[in-house]
C-alpha cells in the first residue's frame, strides 16, 4: 500500500490542529539518567482523548466528508483509544456511532466512549470478536465500518511522528509501540517523508505475539493473546496492510512482558509525572530492555495513550 506522502501528513496535520495544538516532546533528565542515554518523550497522552488515535479518526472522517461520503452511522470495534477517536469525529460530524468492545474492556475507557455520545456493545472474549460482531453488525445493519487500520487513519496518526521527528532531528532511534499497526506504519511514513534517519523499533506484547510471529514467517500468523496490562496491545491477528508495511521498513521487533511493561508505567511516573497506561509505556519498556546497546544514541519513545482504570495504575505503582 502506498504510505502517506510529506504533502499529506502536512495536510493531515491542519485538520488535526482544528481541535488541538501539537503535542509537546520532552527530554526528561531523570529518565534519560535511567536508561544511561538522551531520552525523549513524545506526550501523545496529551490529546484531548489522552492518546494518539484521535488524530487518526479526525482525518479518516474528513475524508470522508470531501469525498461527500459522509455514512448515515458508523460502527467499529476497539479496546478504547480507536473507539474514543471514532466517536470523537463521529459527533463531530453528526454522525451516530456504535463500538464494539470486549467483555471485561477497561471501565474508565468504557466511560469515555459513552461521554462521547457512542452506543457502547459489548461482545466476544478479546479484541479479534469484537472485530469480527462489529462487521457482522455492520453488514447487517448498513452501517459503516471503520477499520483499525487504513491509509486515511495513518495520515492523521503520521502527524504526531512528523511532529517528533522536526522536533528532535537528532533521534537516532525510536521505540514504538503496535496494536493494530498504525502507530508503527506511520512512523515509517513521517521518517520517510522527512528524510529522517532514525531507526524504527517496533514494539509488541510477550503476550500478544502475531506481528512478531507474522514479521518472522513475513505472512499473518494468530496468535494467543494473555496481556493484562497492554490492552492496546492485545492483538490476535495482524492486519496483513500493516504487516506489508512494517516487513521490510522495521529495524527490528522488541517483545516486553506485563512485568516490564508495569516497571515502566512506574518509572514514567516516578521521572516525569505522567500517567502512561500499558500499551503508552511499552515504548519505554523496550528501550530499557535494550539500554545496553543504546549508550551514546538519542533514544525517542512515545507514550501514546494515558488511559488507564485508576484501579489498575495503583495497583502497577505499589507492586513493586
Amino acid at each position: 500500500m502506498h504510505l502517506p506522502t510529506l504533502d499529506q501528513i502536512e495536510a493531515a496535520a491542519q485538520v488535526v490542529y482544528r481541535e488541538f495544538a501539537a503535542t509537546p516532546q520532552y527530554r526528561w533528565a531523570l529518565l534519560s539518567q535511567r536508561l544511561g542515554t538522551d531520552c525523549w518523550l513524545k506526550h501523545e497522552n496529551h490529546t484531548p482523548v489522552g492518546a494518539f488515535k484521535l488524530r487518526g479518526g479526525l482525518t479518516y472522517f474528513d475524508q470522508l466528508a470531501r469525498r461527500g461520503a459522509l455514512p448515515r452511522a458508523v460502527i467499529s470495534a476497539t479496546r478504547g483509544n480507536h473507539g474514543q477517536s471514532v466517536g470523537w469525529a463521529a459527533r463531530a460530524h453528526g454522525v451516530p456511532c456504535t463500538i464494539v468492545v470486549p467483555h471485561g474492556n477497561s471501565l474508565e475507557k468504557n466511560a469515555a466512549m459513552r461521554a462521547l455520545g457512542v452506543q457502547l456493545v459489548e461482545h466476544g472474549e478479546d479484541f479479534q470478536a469484537s472485530r469480527e460482531h462489529a462487521l457482522d453488525l455492520a453488514t447487517h445493519s448498513g452501517a459503516h465500518m471503520v477499520p483499525s487500520f487504513h491509509p486515511d487513519l495513518l495520515s492523521g496518526v503520521a502527524t504526531y511522528w512528523w511532529e517528533f521527528f522536526r522536533a528532535v532531528p537528532q533521534l537516532d532511534v525510536v521505540y514504538v509501540p503496535i496494536g493494530q499497526g498504525s502507530g508503527a506504519s506511520s512512523a515509517i511514513a513521517a521518517k520517510r517523508a522527512l528524510g529522517h534517519r532514525a531507526k524504527i523499533v517496533g514494539v509488541v506484547s510477550a503476550h500478544a505475539t502475531t506481528y512478531a510471529d507474522s514479521l518472522a514467517a513475513r505472512r499473518v500468523v494468530e496468535a494467543p493473546v494473555s496481556t493484562v496490562l497492554a490492552d492496546g496491545m492485545a492483538c490476535r491477528v495482524a492486519d496483513p496492510l500493516a504487516l506489508e508495511v512494517l516487513l521490510d521498513h522495521l529495524d527490528h521487533i522488541v517483545q516486553v512482558t506485563d512485568a516490564e511493561v508495569a516497571q515502566a508505567m512506574r518509572d514514567l511516573f516516578a521521572d516525569t509525572h505522567n500517567v502512561a497506561e500499558g500499551a503508552g509505556a511499552a515504548a519505554f519498556a523496550a528501550a530499557m530492555q535494550e539500554r545496553h546497546v543504546l549508550q551514546g544514541q538519542v533514544v525517542g519513545a512515545p507514550i501514546s495513550g494515558g488511559n488507564v482504570d485508576s484501579g489498575m495504575f495503583a495497583k502497577a505503582l505499589l507492586n513493586s
